[in-house]
């Protein structure tokens, strides 16, 4: 083996244990107790404590951290089903249909994506709180069904734009109207942007911290994000072993996702981006 090849293999594993170290530095530290996270001089626990696991998911103010996984699961499941559905339907007008503006709708569309998140923030409150959705699910959820992402929307145009149009033809043949050509054909050939499309909207929801705790105020209404927040006291006790310890626990999902899905991920983000 060639020196240069060695010494490219020894800086990807240097700079992969760094990557690598923050997480498992909070995964190392889950099991240790409050004094020996910040004062010890051991990566390693010198002695495993199980017990921030226990106290981690008892949770506090009477609610489980079982509660904070089923809300945050609900809001993931529900935002996946709209982004899926609105997404594709628009980038399957913007691919494949032909109508007044497009390309001005379409460009507005692109410019959303450069629209900072902060810049609708409170607009987007001062809407939501008339419309009395505030301390509900409605604001995370109910805007995901009308194709408010406009990357998804940018990814299945790419997506369907590599489905050749012969077989449009062919169905239009067939006697297929627009609507069945995108329930029958287009959906099931862009399985890989779908999947993509709900996997970047699985760990974007799971980890949205900023609107999950501007809109949900109810502890009981409260996401894994938020939860996480409720072992930090500015003012009194820090419960930090239970707070790693939930937060490698809140990972488990994100790991189980990329890792059953990363082919379609890939498969999803080359086709769009190269072939497009």
């Amino acid at each position: 083996m060639k020196l240069s090849i060695i010494i490219t293999h020894i800086i990807i594993i240097a700079v992969g244990i760094i990557m690598l170290y923050p997480l498992l530095w909070m995964v190392s530290s889950s099991f240790k107790d409050n004094v020996d996270i910040f004062k010890g001089t051991s990566f390693f626990p010198k002695e495993i404590i199980l017990d921030n696991y226990i106290k981690g998911w008892n949770g506090i103010s009477g609610y489980t951290f079982a509660t904070f996984f089923k809300n945050s699961f609900f809001i993931c499941i529900v935002a996946i089903i709209g982004n899926v559905i609105s997404c594709s339907m628009a980038a399957y007008a913007f691919s494949r249909l032909d109508f007044a503006f497009k390309k001005v709708l379409f460009a507005i569309m692109l410019i959303t994506l450069m629209l900072p998140f902060h810049v609708t923030v409170i607009p987007q409150y001062i809407m939501f709180n008339k419309l009395e959705w505030i301390n509900t699910f409605l604001p995370l959820t109910l805007p995901k069904f009308l194709a408010t992402e406009g990357f998804f929307i940018f990814l299945m145009v790419q997506f369907m734009r590599t489905i050749p149009l012969e077989l449009e033809e062919a169905a239009k043949m067939d006697g297929c109207g627009p609507i069945r050509i995108y329930w029958k054909l287009i959906l099931p050939l862009s399985l890989p942007a779908l999947i993509t499309t709900m996997i970047f909207t699985f760990i974007w929801t799971w980890n949205d911290f900023f609107s999950q705790l501007l809109y949900l105020s109810d502890i009981k209404l409260h996401t894994v994000a938020v939860g996480l927040r409720m072992f930090v006291d500015s003012m009194g006790e820090s419960s930090w072993g239970s707070l790693f310890a939930m937060s490698t626990v809140s990972l488990i999902p994100l790991f189980a996702v990329f890792i059953f899905f990363q082919k379609y991920l890939i498969e999803g983000i080359t086709a769009g981006g190269v072939k497009g």
